[in-house]
């Protein structure tokens, strides 16, 4: 029978094995073998040297990843770990009873190396050392790290759902797309599922160290029976060899274990953030001058008193008060004197104005105070440049077209905390933000209070709290959505920006679109402007749609309505209603999403009489004020109606009115949409949720 062959015919080798996976499936094998199998002396010597350098080396990985999921196989790894060095226990057990008496290196060079010189040939030491070890691992370092792992794991499932929304809410606010959102979310389980398995794997470490103990116990009474009773040792001599035997094999097995519970305990107590633990160690236990000179100056007068070892006490102090010292000169030097400018040149007193000196007006405009301006540093504190673009480029692709670029500059005027956001010149919102907080959104349904400033939402309103970055996570846990003071000025700047993109299209972002146009239909667009409809017409138009949240992606469609309807009647509301009639099932997608039924209210037919007598004598701009706070006060309770269902509001009324009902909406009653009838595609149902009435 011929060996396994590869595809090309090739006798497979070791790294073929590797590859496909079989490695670590027959290793398991193997060690579940070593519970059954006799192993020579020679194997056990490996084996137990191989647990050993395997437990150095999983050690020194949990040191050098800077994020714990980034060993995401650790509780794997444990699991593993612990079966080999319980497996060798097992097989060292077995040599031990059947030739221990035959003398000390029945069991191997490993075995009796820890059986004589590190607990020095005496079993009473040995048992001494053996408890101690076990004590350590089993009552400080394994406790310590099970009960970590439990909180951690409990604390990170109940923040799931806050991370979720912050991650949605990035989202939403363009600071992300949905790549990086995939990624965010795929991270925030595999965060879950890795203290969700370190909590049962640390159970490993804690039944492993109890185990030795039994195993200890068991090997020692059993070794005695059968050196005494089996081969006709005495007592003395019996027991003397099988303890040590035993003790220098628990003392090889627990080294391993007490260093994966080390590892365990490195592990969950590290911050879930990206982090070096030696750098960060260095940094933050033995960078501060003023500890390591408090430390010294103690050194220091230990080290008078007499009959102390003064010389240690005094040398110890002495690299205290030098590192210290060091440290503060470091910190103290300034950095090299820049080169002095080069002066400028007086300018002369008579130079005529120009129109140079008339400075422009931003069209977009962020202001910050004082406070804030690390925010916009280029230094890693600086998140804010990069949010706004972020919200620039989900806007343009979103409205479908270039929205300009944010001036951000100081402002000395404004208190150190605040900001302002301007549009030609003028503010259109402003908020104060603390940098060195975060704030906690209430989305509606939290389960506990928060220690802070309370505050509300720039952006929407909603009730919120600014807190200190160490409580990020518990403010998650309690179903907060916790965001940084950049996302909270990018998602204002997103939020006014989509209520006044109308104001930031003008001739020049039109002509652009028409430009990009001509590319895939240069006919159309020769024909249109300014033949059929002069270029400040078609800017109306096109304001008209973004200022009823229409976007201008289909520019296409948009040209070819309007060069359809245009040549019968130039006036911009016709051609918008033409437009909005042709862009239905992108108006209703934006709104109800994919949804074959869409459920709408209607108007009572005596206010929708009413209403067209209105329009129809020329005072429709301007209702009686009572009528208008009457319609106002129902079309607000049927639309939070709506909210509550978790339905998309929509009144569906007569072409003729939509476009007043829909001025007097967007003022009035925010989150409601106005169609009309002949804008409901033919694919799609409405159903009758609700009547207005007076």
């Amino acid at each position: 029978m011929s060996g396994a062959t590869t595809t090309t015919g090739q006798p497979l080798t070791l790294k073929d094995l590797l590859r496909q996976g079989i490695g670590v499936p027959a290793g398991v094998l193997a060690i579940l073998a070593m519970i059954v199998l006799p192993l020579p002396p020679l194997a056990l010597d490996l084996l137990f040297t191989f647990n050993i350098a395997l437990s150095i080396v999983i050690v020194m990985a949990v040191f050098y990843v800077t994020r714990p999921i980034e060993f995401g196989t650790f509780p794997t790894v444990l699991l593993l770990a612990t079966l080999l060095r319980l497996a060798l226990n097992v097989a060292s057990t077995r040599v031990v009873l059947l030739n221990g008496h035959t003398g000390a290196q029945a069991a191997g060079h490993v075995i009796k190396s820890f059986g004589e010189f590190v607990i020095g040939g005496n079993f009473a030491v040995g048992v001494v050392v053996f408890v101690i070890l076990t004590i350590i691992n089993f009552v400080v370092v394994t406790k310590g790290s099970g009960r970590i792992s439990e909180v951690s794991a409990r604390f990170t499932l109940d923040a799931m759902p806050g991370k979720q929304m912050a991650i949605d809410a990035d989202l939403n606010s363009g600071l992300i797309n949905q790549d990086e959102a995939r990624v965010r979310r795929t991270e925030v389980r595999a965060e879950a599922d890795f203290y969700g398995a370190m909590d049962g794997a640390s159970k490993f470490v804690r039944g492993d160290a109890l185990a030795g103990i039994l195993i200890l116990v068991i090997n020692m009474v059993g070794g005695l029976a059968i050196g005494t009773m089996g081969h006709g040792m005495g007592v003395s001599a019996a027991a003397r060899t099988y303890t040590l035997l035993t003790i220098g094999d628990g003392l090889a097995a627990q080294l391993p274990a007490l260093l994966l519970s080390t590892a365990v305990a490195i592990i969950v107590t590290r911050m879930s953030r990206p982090q070096d633990v030696g750098g960060e160690l260095r940094r933050q236990l033995f960078g501060n001058a003023k500890s390591l000179s408090v430390a010294a100056a103690l050194l220091g007068v230990m080290g008078l008193i007499p009959g102390m070892p003064n010389a240690v006490f005094l040398g110890i102090a002495a690299v205290c008060g030098g590192t210290a010292w060091y440290l503060s000169q470091r910190r103290s030097t300034p950095p090299a004197a820049a080169a002095a400018p080069t002066p400028v040149p007086a300018a002369a007193e008579n130079k005529e104005l120009t129109w140079d000196d008339v400075p422009p007006v931003d069209r977009l405009g962020l202001e910050v105070g004082y406070r804030l301006v690390p925010l916009v540093d280029s230094k890693p504190r600086g998140e804010l440049l990069a949010r706004v673009r972020g919200v620039r480029k989900k806007l343009s692709q979103e409205l479908g077209f270039l929205i300009p670029a944010v001036h951000i500059r100081d402002n000395l005027d404004l208190p150190p905390n605040a900001y302002r956001i301007t549009m030609g010149g003028v503010p259109i919102g402003e908020g104060i933000i603390y940098a060195d907080r975060e704030l906690a959104l209430n989305p509606g349904r939290v389960f506990g209070a928060l220690q802070g400033i309370a505050t509300r939402d720039p952006a929407f309103g909603m009730e919120a709290v600014w807190i200190e970055p160490a409580a990020r996570d518990h403010a998650q846990t309690l179903g907060y959505t916790v965001v940084d003071p950049s996302t909270v000025i990018a998602t204002h700047l997103s939020a006014l920006l989509q209520s006044h993109a109308h104001e930031l299209l003008g001739h020049e972002e039109v002509q652009h679109l028409l430009n990009v146009a001509a590319k895939s239909a240069p006919k159309l667009v020769e024909d249109l402007v300014p033949r059929v409809l002069p270029l400040a017409a078609l800017v109306r138009v096109l304001q008209g749609l973004l200022t009823e949240r229409v976007p201008l992606r289909n520019m296409r469609t948009i040209l070819e309505t309007i060069a359809e309807n245009a040549p019968r009647s130039a006036d911009p509301a016709v051609l918008q209603s033409q437009v909005r009639i042709a862009l239905g099932r992108q108006i209703l997608s934006d709104i109800a999403g994919s949804s074959a039924e869409i459920p709408v209210m209607s108007l009572d037919g005596e206010l929708e009489r009413l209403l067209s007598s209105a329009l129809a004598s020329g005072s429709g701009a301007a209702l009686e004020p009572g009528l208008a706070e009457k319609l106002r006060q129902r079309l607000t309770e049927s639309t939070q109606r709506r909210e509550m269902a978790g339905e998309a509001a929509v009144l569906l009324v007569a072409p003729a009115l939509r476009p007043a009902l829909a001025s007097f909406v967007r003022a009035s009653v925010p989150g409601l949409n106005v169609l009309a009838w002949n804008e409901i595609p033919d694919n799609r149902k409405v159903r009758l949720v609700g009547t207005v009435g007076r």
